[in-house]
């Protein structure tokens, strides 16, 4: 029997509704070359601010993992938020799976839209990605935010341990679930403190898998199994552009250890902040401290030194 209503799906249509509201419109580029690109788009470009590109990382469409930063973030920006391959209306036939051909259609779509220079905040895997951009783009890159994002894993942490679920293929099946149980497994690893679970009916979950969850199944673990493969630090280039990287301090997805793996990796020219009783999703947890981190780097918005006092002036 067919569903006559999805609690996900209403869900959806209401943040598509809200960023309607909020001034975006849908955007649709056909890449041509068996790749099309979903993204929203500010319906009237203001020339006087900067451009920003928000990238989602796994799970959900871009829709639902910058809800609480988008009203803030439009003030102060043109904001593009892109859907990226196998999320949302984002597609390609193509066999490449890795996050240097995401950031290539990324990218191209920015071209498409005439957006010239660009800074970028990048969501887990969505972290990947921006850092290849900033990589592969230097010229067009301004600032880069990295969220709990393990760009500095090798695939050698994997066998030593170095994350709760060390199986590449056990992990493919909890970061792309497909029943109640690894949804909630998920669930447990993504937040510091979790929803009570075991309240949490397993209609609703069956509702957002199949909602958001089965649709390129193949392929979303596909980009799971990219992530580490023959990836070695020395391998990583380092990117030139100011970089903030932020990371929740109990993050079972990506240990902190990666975070200031990627900041000894990337020194003076990178700062690392750890943000307090957060998970992997911090973004959910703590959305207040994470917008202002994002407003003060971004927008260089941290208070003047204050002047010496006279008892030091006339030292």
């Amino acid at each position: 029997m067919s569903r006559c209503f999805s609690f996900t799906e209403a869900k959806n249509w209401c943040l598509k509704s809200c960023f309607k509201r909020l001034g975006f419109r849908s955007s649709v580029t056909d890449l041509q070359d068996g790749s099309v690109m979903h993204c929203w788009v500010p319906k009237t470009r203001n020339d006087s601010k900067p451009d920003l590109v928000l990238i989602h990382g796994l799970g959900a469409n871009a829709l639902w993992q910058w809800t609480n930063i988008i009203p803030h973030m439009i003030h102060y920006f043109n904001v593009y938020v892109p859907d990226l391959l196998f999320f949302g209306d984002s597609f390609t036939t193509r066999p490449e799976r890795s996050e240097s051909f995401q950031a290539e259609c990324v990218m191209r779509v920015m071209e498409a839209l005439s957006v010239k220079k660009l800074s970028l905040v990048g969501l887990s895997y969505g972290g990947f990605v921006g850092y290849s951009m900033a990589a592969q783009f230097k010229e067009k890159i301004g600032k880069v935010v990295i969220c709990c994002s393990g760009v500095c894993l090798e695939e050698q942490d994997l066998r030593d341990g170095m994350f709760k679920v060390s199986d590449l293929e056990e992990a493919s099946k909890i970061l792309v679930p497909q029943s109640p149980e690894k949804l909630k497994e998920l669930m447990r690893y993504t937040f510091f403190k979790p929803p009570p679970l075991s309240l949490v009916p397993s209609c609703l979950l069956s509702d957002y898998i199949d909602a958001m969850c089965t649709e390129y199944l193949e392929e979303k673990r596909e980009l799971v199994r990219a992530i580490p493969k023959d990836r070695k630090i020395s391998n990583i280039d380092k990117i030139t552009q100011p970089t903030l990287i932020l990371w929740g301090e109990h993050d079972q997805i990506f240990p902190l250890e990666l975070g200031r793996r990627l900041k000894s990796h990337l020194g003076d020219n990178a700062q690392l902040i750890v943000i307090k009783k957060a998970g992997h999703a911090f973004n959910y947890e703590k959305p207040k401290e994470f917008y202002k981190h994002l407003k003060s780097f971004l927008l260089d918005t941290q208070p003047p030194p204050l002047p010496p006092s006279n008892q030091s002036a006339n030292a």
